[in-house]
């Protein structure tokens, strides 16, 4: 079928139209970049004074993050010390007493990983009723301020550790 001068002529028109505006949007965004010569010295301090907030912010609780870990990685070291004792006891490795069963770091090297280090000590000892951890030296890393504080020499039950891990573990 052939075209008739209408159709050729819209069809002329239109390709003109649509060239011509992508031409005027072409120059229209050209002007407009170049006249965009970068930041403000107002703009750039209210950026860098956004970024001051933030950081005054973020970095104290990212601290305190850091700090919490670590004691209770402390926590769960005893509580790692504490079943290696009831371990090594069943083996029939620690001591017993007067119906108290005391482990000692010698005793339970062979039962426990990685609470080790210069002038780690610790004892741990079963009384009838629960395990308690006595004389473990690495609760002296435990700031005093620390929400999980236990005294460095200080005698901890198992049930007093599982239960100051779990109360905190909201944070």
């Amino acid at each position: 079928m052939q075209q008739t001068s209408v159709q050729k002529q819209n069809k002329t028109n239109n390709n003109l139209g649509g060239f011509q505006m992508k031409e005027f949007i072409k120059n229209l965004l050209n002007k407009r970049l170049n006249n965009e010569k970068g930041l403000t010295l107002i703009e750039l301090l209210a950026v860098i004074v956004i970024l001051a907030i933030i950081a005054a912010i973020a970095v104290p609780a990212i601290g305190n993050i850091i700090q919490n870990s670590r004691d209770k990685a402390v926590l769960s070291e005893a509580l790692n010390i504490i079943s290696g004792a009831k371990i090594a006891s069943m083996d029939g490795v620690c001591d017993v007493e007067d119906g108290t069963t005391t482990c000692d770091e010698t005793a339970l090297k062979n039962y426990i990983e990685g609470v080790t280090g210069e002038g780690v000590e610790y004892t741990a000892e079963y009384d009838g009723a629960d395990w308690k951890l006595t004389e473990f030296t690495k609760f002296g890393e435990i700031p005093t301020d620390s929400k999980y504080t236990i005294t460095a020499g200080e005698t901890a039950t198992e049930t007093a550790i599982k239960k100051l891990l779990d109360s905190k573990n909201e944070d």
